[in-house]
């Protein structure tokens, strides 16, 4: 049995999170759940945006699944923490915002983000099938921004030999793990030489230990437009943190939009798997959301514990019933709503010829 963190969030995150519950929890996988409360609503409750217990919670049961969590534009949050090391002293720290916070703290380097095409989607493409790999911890994400004066703001990028050899052997690794052949390195070292150019030689140099690999590169912005072209070409991307979140975005786009698109933020020591949509909070607690990008990064977290034919298991029942478009959510071009739509998961998952 394993116990896994669970997080609602905001917004339309409780529902999404309850609805991706009930159907790992008829699916068969053995889990059971600790659900601790993150957020925006969290922050105005208690003051903390990421309380310790949620910390806590995800280092013990080393997975969490989470929901969408609201943020600010402008302002960081203080996250504090007892540190680890001994003695324990208190440290205080500052983040964009509670998602960021808990990648930072969790020390969770590695976002995984597949783009899949599903019979009965809406889109422009078909037979895409892409996982994105993005270097989650460094680059301008750091937050090391200052006003030089009251005119100009400024912020440093910055890339390390060790973060991006980690990234890559992580791409590699889940490459092989999975069947995976092709990857395609994104950069802009053309112009930025020093930063992209570390990332892009440390990539290719780390990339060439696995021969079964083909691995090529791109200058991003000709990555984005071969994208549009042609998506159905590219097999793995590889970027650092701020194209990889750009360009993850884009890869959503490409296979129906982010309700369909899940993610997985993976460290040494744990992995928190969550939805990338936002919170949504125009149509919370209205039971109109789209719960399929939180099931599929349900999917990939029973895939993570083991658990894989559960979770093959919850991909074709969801397949299924976008297939047969009558249980989908308005956004999917149907009529259901959120429990409706689970409820039809569900009922592929009862069937005797399901198991």
């Amino acid at each position: 049995m394993t116990t896994v963190t669970l997080i609602p969030g905001d917004g339309i995150g409780p529902e999404v999170t309850a609805a991706a519950r009930r159907v790992v929890d008829a699916s068969g996988a053995r889990v059971q759940w600790q659900q601790l409360d993150a957020g925006m609503a969290t922050l105005e409750r208690t003051g903390e945006a990421v309380p310790e217990a949620v910390f806590e919670s995800v280092l013990r049961n080393r997975v969490a699944l989470k929901g969408p969590m609201g943020n600010t534009f402008g302002g960081r949050f203080r996250v504090t923490r007892r540190a680890r090391r001994a003695g324990g002293e208190i440290e205080e720290r500052s983040y964009p915002g509670p998602t960021i916070a808990l990648r930072g703290e969790l020390e969770l380097f590695a976002n995984v983000r597949p783009a899949k095409t599903f019979e009965g989607i809406g889109s422009r493409y078909q037979g895409v099938d892409i996982v994105l790999f993005r270097e989650n911890s460094e680059d301008l994400y750091i937050g090391a921004e200052r006003m030089v004066d009251e005119h100009t703001a400024e912020a440093i990028k910055r890339i390390t030999h060790a973060g991006s050899e980690r990234m890559a052997s992580f791409a590699a690794d889940y490459m092989q793990r999975t069947g995976r052949k092709r990857v395609t390195i994104g950069h802009k070292s053309n112009v930025l030489k020093l930063t992209d150019g570390l990332f892009l030689k440390t990539c290719q140099d780390t990339l060439a230990q696995y021969p079964g690999l083909s691995v090529d590169a791109r200058l991003v912005d000709a990555l984005c437009m071969e994208l549009v072209i042609r998506p159905e070409r590219f097999d793995c991307l590889l970027l650092p943190n701020l194209y990889g979140d750009i360009l993850s975005d884009l890869t959503a786009g490409l296979v129906g939009g982010l309700g369909v698109a899940p993610g997985a933020n993976i460290g040494r020591d744990c992995a928190m798997f969550e939805a990338v949509h936002g919170c949504a909070p125009d149509i919370a607690g209205q039971n109109r959301a789209n719960p399929s990008s939180m099931i599929l990064s349900a999917v990939m977290m029973l895939r993570y514990i083991g658990e894989s034919v559960a979770a093959n298991r919850v991909e074709a029942a969801l397949g299924t019933v976008l297939r047969e478009g009558g249980k989908v959510t308005r956004d999917l071009g149907g009529s259901a709503d959120t429990t409706e739509m689970t409820a039809a998961i569900i009922e592929w998952l009862e069937r005797p010829s399901s198991a």
